[in-house]
């Protein structure tokens, strides 16, 4: 049986929560793996060796580099959960300007000690090999699940490919551009059914850039509506502005 072990970097814990919160459909896999280690959800301790290792959160200190190579070095199978470990998210904000700064203006004097070991937020492949990526914000916990079976059945990854607006069209969402609002959906990778314009709010890019997307055009799409190129950028920067270093 799998061993699968849970670890967290900088996150909120939010992409953990969903696991919790996917009890019922975990009951297709329970039995298939041994739970060897879950900081959120028991006291125990890292084991030497296990199969699966899940990855919540962005790489932002020296430790957890040294603690993403341990892992690769001992799982067979790597799994990344939620827009910080699949493209920095919203901590990738702070790649942009000098860090050090972004330090002195939260700690001030203290901000030296503070700043100690670390480093420009990045994903976690930019750092380790990544074999299945749950993207979001927070992930979908029927895709986590189906994801989970992929490897634990060693199915090679099936992230979705295609932008957000085909998912749009199939649930007749209202295009947020016909009212000159800025919206992420022409870039943004599908897979969670539009579910937030189907709530009546525009895509924020959470699960990333998709791989088919033009910037360029939607860029242009954006102005042509009378939206300025800047607020496009800023919105797009949310969730995907460590996106140049992603491989």
């Amino acid at each position: 049986m799998a061993k699968v072990a849970v670890f967290s970097l900088a996150s909120d814990y939010g992409c953990q929560v969903q696991i919790t919160n996917a009890d019922d459909k975990l009951l297709e896999v329970l039995g298939q793996f041994d739970l060897a280690y879950w900081q959120l959800a028991s006291s125990g301790h890292v084991p030497e060796e296990y199969d699966v290792a899940v990855i919540e959160g962005a790489v932002t200190t020296d430790e957890h580099v040294e603690l993403l190579k341990r892992v690769r070095a001992t799982a067979g199978t790597v799994i990344v959960i939620g827009a910080c470990a699949v493209t920095g998210g919203i901590p990738a904000l702070a790649t942009s300007g000098v860090l050090e700064d972004r330090f002195d203006v939260v700690y001030g004097e203290g901000s030296a000690l503070a700043f100690g070991g670390r480093i420009s937020p990045l994903p976690v492949d930019a750092i380790i090999d990544v074999d299945y990526r749950v993207p979001g914000c927070p992930i979908e916990p029927a895709e986590f699940v189906a994801v989970l079976q992929r490897a634990l059945m060693a199915v090679s990854d099936h992230i979705p490919r295609e932008p957000m607006c085909a998912a749009c069209k199939i649930e007749e969402n209202v295009c947020f551009y016909e009212s000159g609002t800025v919206c992420m959906g022409l870039i943004t990778r599908t897979g969670c059914g539009a579910k937030c314009v189907s709530l009546g709010r525009p895509c924020t890019g959470c699960r990333g850039i998709a791989a088919d997307a033009n910037l360029v055009a939607a860029r242009a799409i954006a102005v042509s509506h009378g939206i300025a190129a800047e607020k496009f950028d800023s919105a797009l920067s949310l969730y995907n502005s460590a996106k140049g270093v992603v491989r």
